[in-house]
């Protein structure tokens, strides 16, 4: 199929393919593609994921993959977030990530005023003390912020948003892990969105 558009393809002798990949066990195919970043400016109306500080690769290409399930807009990753092209970011997104749009911002601050001066209501989430978030509005152009796994978001952060949402929980666990908080907001926005569209 590859071929037939045009795309140059490459058979590999035996044993040089598992030399290349970075993983033991790699899928029988690999390739080389752009890295294409795109500007906040240019980022779709509607929801967007913003990453802020969250620095595991795994964590990273999950919210990646979930964003775009969830139909959102974007995902930005911000402040010091994890390079969206490491290899392991690149297999957590499944894929998805070569066809979503991808920024980074390493001024977290800077990103988020700009998002608000795109016309985003700036939502972030904390493990307490914030609006349920089947209670708070996802329709428009939100953008979800979401903290660091160790530490959440700064208090520096928190100051530039529009409010926050906890994640009522029934058992003792204390927080969930970013990707899993961040699939149930996403999925609670599309929800919302779907019963009002």
């Amino acid at each position: 199929m590859a071929r037939g558009m045009g795309v140059p393809v490459f058979e590999l002798a035996p044993g040089v393919f598992e030399r290349v990949a970075d993983t033991v066990t790699p899928q029988p195919l690999m390739a080389v593609v752009p890295m294409t970043l795109t500007p906040l400016s240019d980022l779709a109306p509607g929801l967007v994921i913003v990453l802020a500080d969250v620095r595991d690769p795994g964590n990273a290409g999950t919210l990646i993959r979930t964003a775009e399930a969830a139909g959102a807009s974007g995902v930005v990753l911000a402040g010091d977030a994890v390079d969206p092209f490491n290899p392991k970011t690149v297999r957590s997104s499944a894929g998805t990530m070569l066809w979503s749009a991808l920024s980074v911002a390493r001024d977290l601050g800077a990103c988020l005023t700009e998002l608000r001066s795109l016309g985003f209501t700036l939502r972030g989430t904390e493990a307490t003390g914030g609006t349920p978030y089947d209670d708070a509005p996802w329709g428009g152009s939100v953008a979800l912020v979401l903290g660091n796994e160790a530490h959440g978001l700064n208090e520096a952060s928190k100051a530039l948003l529009d409010d926050t949402v906890t994640i009522t929980m029934a058992g003792a666990a204390e927080s969930l892990n970013v990707s899993v908080a961040g699939a149930v907001l996403c999925f609670e926005a599309l929800r919302q969105r779907r019963r009002t569209s």
